[in-house]
C-alpha cells in the first residue's frame, strides 16, 4: 500500500531542502515518506544535475571578502553559478557567505582544502552540488585567497563583482579608514605587486624588451635604446606597483606617501584582488 504524502510533507521538505515542490512530492512518493531518505534522493538527483552540467560555463557569481574579528587575517571567495539572475538571488548570496565564514574560521590554503570543510554537516563539496541540484545551473568556487598581517581590511565592490584583501604592517590609529582606501585603490588601478621588488623577472624582461623595440622602431640608436627602457620601467614600476601608483583620492602623493602620512612607518604587507569571471 502507498503512502500518502501530505501538501504539509512536501513542503517541509522543500523548506528543509529548497528543492521545487513537484520534486519534493516524489522524492517523499519514491522513499515512502521517510524523510532522510527523501533528502538522499534529492541529493542523489542533485548530483545527477550536477553531472549533466560540467559541461556549462559558470562565469556568473558573486565574490565575498570577509576580515576576522581580530583584524589580522581575511579571505576572499569567489562562487559561481551560470546566470547573473542567480547570483542576484539572496538565497545564493547568503550560500556563497556561510562558506566564506566557513574558509574564515579555518583558513584554508586552496580551493580544495575549502571544498573539503564542512558546511551544516555536510562537506562544501557536497553542499555545491546539492545547491547544483535545487538551483538547476553549476555551482562552484572558482577561487580562494587569504591573507594574514598585523591589520587586514576587507573590501568588496561593485555589487559582489570584486573583492580586495588589505594587509597593513600595524594596526594603527586611522588604519580601518586608509586600508579602506588602498583597497579602493586596488580595485580600481589593480597593481601587479606591492613594490618593484615583488615583480617577476620575466615581466620586467618582457617589458625592458618592448620598450627597446619602440624606441628602435621610433628611429633612436640602439645605443640609447638600454637608458630609455630603463626609464620606461620606472614609468611602468609607477604605474603598475601599489606603493608606487599616484593615490587616486590625492594626486599629490603616492601610496607609500599617503600610507606614511595617516601613520610613520604604516605600509602595505600583502593584497589580494579577486575579479569575477577573471
Amino acid at each position: 500500500m502507498s503512502v500518502q504524502i501530505s501538501a504539509s510533507d512536501v513542503n517541509k521538505l522543500r523548506q528543509q531542502t529548497g528543492a521545487g515542490m513537484m520534486d519534493c512530492k516524489k522524492a517523499l512518493v519514491e522513499s515512502n515518506g521517510d524523510f532522510e531518505a527523501a533528502i538522499d534522493y534529492l541529493r542523489k538527483k542533485g548530483a545527477k544535475v550536477a553531472a549533466s552540467r560540467q559541461d556549462r560555463d559558470s562565469n556568473e557569481g558573486v565574490v565575498i571578502a570577509k576580515a576576522a574579528a581580530d583584524g589580522k587575517s581575511g579571505i576572499v571567495v569567489e562562487v559561481n553559478c551560470e546566470t547573473d539572475f542567480v547570483a542576484k538571488n539572496a538565497d545564493f548570496v547568503a550560500f556563497a557567505e556561510k562558506i566564506a565564514d566557513v574558509a574564515l574560521q579555518n583558513n584554508p590554503t586552496s580551493v580544495d582544502e575549502l571544498k573539503a570543510l564542512t558546511l551544516d554537516g555536510k562537506h562544501i563539496a557536497d553542499a555545491l552540488i546539492e545547491q547544483t541540484g535545487v538551483i538547476g545551473e553549476k555551482i562552484d568556487i572558482s577561487k580562494y585567497e587569504s591573507v594574514s598581517a598585523e591589520k587586514v581590511i576587507a573590501y568588496i565592490h561593485g555589487n559582489y563583482r570584486l573583492g580586495v584583501l588589505v594587509g597593513l604592517s600595524a594596526d594603527a590609529a586611522g588604519a580601518d579608514d586608509a586600508g579602506k582606501d588602498v583597497a579602493m585603490q586596488i580595485a580600481a588601478m589593480n597593481p601587479v605587486a606591492i613594490d618593484k621588488d615583488g615583480v617577476d623577472q620575466e615581466t620586467i624582461d618582457r617589458e625592458i624588451a618592448i620598450a627597446k623595440e619602440q624606441i628602435i622602431a621610433e628611429g633612436k640608436p640602439a645605443e640609447m635604446a638600454e637608458k630609455i627602457a630603463q626609464g620606461k620601467l620606472n614609468k611602468f614600476f609607477k604605474d603598475t606597483t601599489l606603493l608606487n601608483q599616484e593615490f587616486v583620492k590625492d594626486s599629490s602623493k603616492n601610496i607609500a606617501q599617503f600610507l606614511d602620512s595617516v601613520s610613520k612607518g604604516l605600509t602595505v604587507t600583502a593584497f589580494k584582488r579577486v575579479q569575477l569571471g577573471a
